[in-house]
């Protein structure tokens, strides 16, 4: 969904001038990477408004706003509807690695908003290059969503994604061209992995995105976990009144619930227990963090965005570099 900041007025989109290059040693501030959510575009005026705040915070700082379009198309609204998105992570991984001053930062610190956050989560597990220090997302669908949106009555792109979702979300059209289609899971019933449940394990089979990214296959990939746990902070936020992302506490990686009714939490789910992710490892050490806000969906206030930059949000302060290791192949946990 659109990025709305709640701000008194329209902020400008000039930054300071950021440095060719970037080392261990300097006092700039890392880069901050932006992924944006469904329906919303690079080029929107309010991701400009938090470009320059992030650079009223951090002065000096680098903001890239992702575009996971090929050519860098100057709309990239209608990719947030249609596309394979393991492509698009990919070709994300391949315009950071290459770009000339991102790719010589020693990591960079990223926002995603709603669905951009399980990309950008993605772009973590599978890539990494540059590396993230804090991976900071606001409503995201790290659970997946078990109902569609809907769409405002002038909005056709909207309108024809969501008529394909509902006609057969589990078809290979469907898992390969329609982006919320990747990251619809159903709701699991039955403690502690829905091994019951037929469509869930529809999900399992079928899922272009999500099943992956969340290591919920029988073979688990021992980088993601590895690539997760590196992390310095995974900043996760809740909105309070989220009606548009269903269920809400997805943002938590919750939602799920137990065959006697009751919440599952991430703590007393198999993927934190068993540490499919690094999740847990990531929490022992006080990394991981739950936060909620008021409002619906996407609606951020510029005080929290200040305080959640201020926070996090700054120059390279030394330690071990995540992905200073070496790469950790897939492998059977």
């Amino acid at each position: 969904m659109r990025t709305s900041l709640i701000t008194p007025a329209l902020l400008g989109t000039t930054l300071a001038s950021n440095p060719s290059t970037y080392s261990k040693t300097t006092n700039n501030p890392l880069p901050l990477i932006i992924w944006h959510g469904l329906g919303d575009s690079a080029s929107s005026e309010s991701l400009a408004q938090i470009a320059h705040l992030a650079d009223t915070i951090a002065p000096g700082i680098l903001v890239h706003i992702i575009n996971p379009t090929p050519d860098n198309a100057p709309d990239d609204r209608s990719a947030t509807f249609f596309g394979n998105v393991t492509e698009q992570v990919q070709t994300v991984c391949t315009q950071l690695a290459h770009h000339p001053i991102l790719s010589t930062a020693p990591a960079v610190d990223a926002i995603g908003f709603s669905q951009g956050g399980q990309f950008l989560r993605g772009y973590l597990e599978r890539c990494n290059k540059p590396p993230l220090r804090n991976l900071i997302t606001f409503g995201s669908q790290h659970n997946g969503i078990t109902e569609f949106r809907d769409c405002a009555a002038s909005d056709f792109v909207c309108k024809t994604a969501m008529a394909l979702l509902r006609y057969n979300v589990w078809g290979s059209f469907v898992q390969s061209r329609v982006v919320p289609a990747q990251y619809f899971r159903p709701a699991v019933t039955t403690a502690p992995k829905g091994e019951d449940d037929d469509e869930y394990q529809s999900y399992l089979e079928h899922s272009n995105y999500l099943a992956d990214i969340n290591n919920e296959r029988e073979v688990k990939n021992a980088k993601y976990k590895a690539n997760v746990a590196r992390l310095e902070n995974l900043v996760l936020y809740m909105f309070e009144n989220d009606t548009v992302s269903i269920p809400k506490e997805s943002a938590w990686f919750g939602g799920d619930v137990s065959s006697e009714g009751r919440a599952i939490g991430l703590r007393d789910r198999a993927m934190y227990k068993e540490d499919w992710l690094g999740l847990r490892v990531l929490d022992e050490r006080g990394g991981l963090k739950f936060r909620s806000v008021p409002g619906e969906h996407m609606q951020i206030t510029e005080e929290v965005l200040n305080q959640t930059m201020r926070e996090f949000l700054g120059p390279y302060k030394g330690g071990v570099l995540p992905g200073d290791e070496e790469d950790v192949q897939s492998e059977e946990l």
